[in-house]
């Protein structure tokens, strides 16, 4: 029953996801003619700026789902546990010093090497004497790092120069505007790969969430398990930010509402997160296009402004039975 029903639920959504590909295809700040924007080019670059939203929202809620089965809280997730800031300070030293113009590979790697800078940095602050690492501490140490992370990232930008301004507030404030094919290509490889290695060991997740003695007993090798699991969101995020900048809460609010419909079973959650969390980004995106129009608005903005209040909705909750 529980199979079927997951089947019902992966349909729905492709098929919403679909529609909002279709609807976010030809809305845009400026009313264009279907001809003239297939004559243009204007229909390829929505269609890359579509593609981009997919593995981007699909990228960023996985990562939520990861984070908070390691962890066992639903408040985890890459932008408040601050390895989407780390991601975007890495990306942001890259474009003041120029490193994008070397290599492809520049902007993706430094936003990497953040990620996985920060992660390290919040489980160390986290950890205590004993070795143990509260869940809710690491949650505290991921806020702390975080707004750190962002003084950093404005004082980048304070002491940036005008052409440099422009392109570090556009990471800030994330925006699916492609400028960079072979780069979309890359996250896009990048994403792909980590989604799939994480939905062939998503049973895996399911062994974490009992917490690390049980799976220990249960034969998992936990440490092993963190350290893959930690790097396979940590690469997702980082892919994610190096195309399309900062957008935060989708890893907290698609993870969360996909539980409440289909169960905890990571086996469907994954699967089933990603695609809901490629349709809310190409549906925020649509709005962020069109709801003051012709005036077009970051993605971070519409993405932050629902999650905020989910995730003070959460907070206020945190109910124990959230697991059962």
């Amino acid at each position: 029953m529980h199979k079927q029903k997951s089947w019902i639920i992966y349909l729905v959504l492709l098929v919403i996801l679909a529609g909002a590909c279709g609807v976010s295809l030809f809305a845009g700040a400026v009313r264009v003619p279907i001809s003239e924007m297939f004559e243009s080019g204007i229909i390829q670059l929505r269609i890359a700026r579509i593609l981009l939203a997919i593995f981007a929202g699909a990228a960023l809620s996985v990562s939520g789902v990861i984070f908070q089965a390691l962890l066992r809280n639903p408040l985890a997730e890459p932008y408040i546990l601050g390895v989407s800031s780390g991601a975007g300070l890495g990306a942001s030293i890259a474009i003041v010093l120029g490193l994008g113009t070397l290599s492809i590979w520049a902007l993706p790697a430094t936003a990497f090497a953040g990620a996985m800078l920060t992660i390290f940095l919040v489980y160390r602050l986290a950890r205590e004497p004993s070795g143990v690492v509260p869940v809710y501490t690491l949650l505290l140490a991921g806020v702390i790092v975080n707004a750190a992370l962002s003084s950093i990232l404005m004082f980048i930008v304070s002491v940036s120069s005008s052409d440099e301004l422009h392109n570090v507030v556009w990471w800030l404030l994330g925006n699916l505007q492609i400028f960079d094919w072979q780069l979309l290509k890359l996250a896009s490889f990048v994403v792909a790969v980590c989604l799939t290695v994480v939905v062939i060991l998503s049973n895996d997740l399911n062994i974490m969430t009992m917490g690390e003695e049980p799976a220990a007993h249960l034969g998992l090798n936990v440490e092993r398990t963190k350290k893959l699991f930690f790097l396979l969101a940590s690469l997702m995020t980082a892919a994610t930010v190096a195309a399309c900048g900062l957008i935060g809460f989708v890893g907290l609010i698609i993870p969360h509402s996909v539980r409440l419909a289909i169960g905890p079973d990571h086996r469907r959650l994954v699967f089933a997160s990603a695609l809901a969390g490629a349709t809310f980004l190409v549906l925020a995106d649509g709005v962020a296009r069109t709801i003051i129009a012709p005036t077009e608005i970051p993605i971070g903005v519409v993405t932050t402004f629902i999650g905020g209040p989910f995730f003070l909705f959460l907070l206020k909750r945190k109910k124990r039975s959230y697991w059962c």
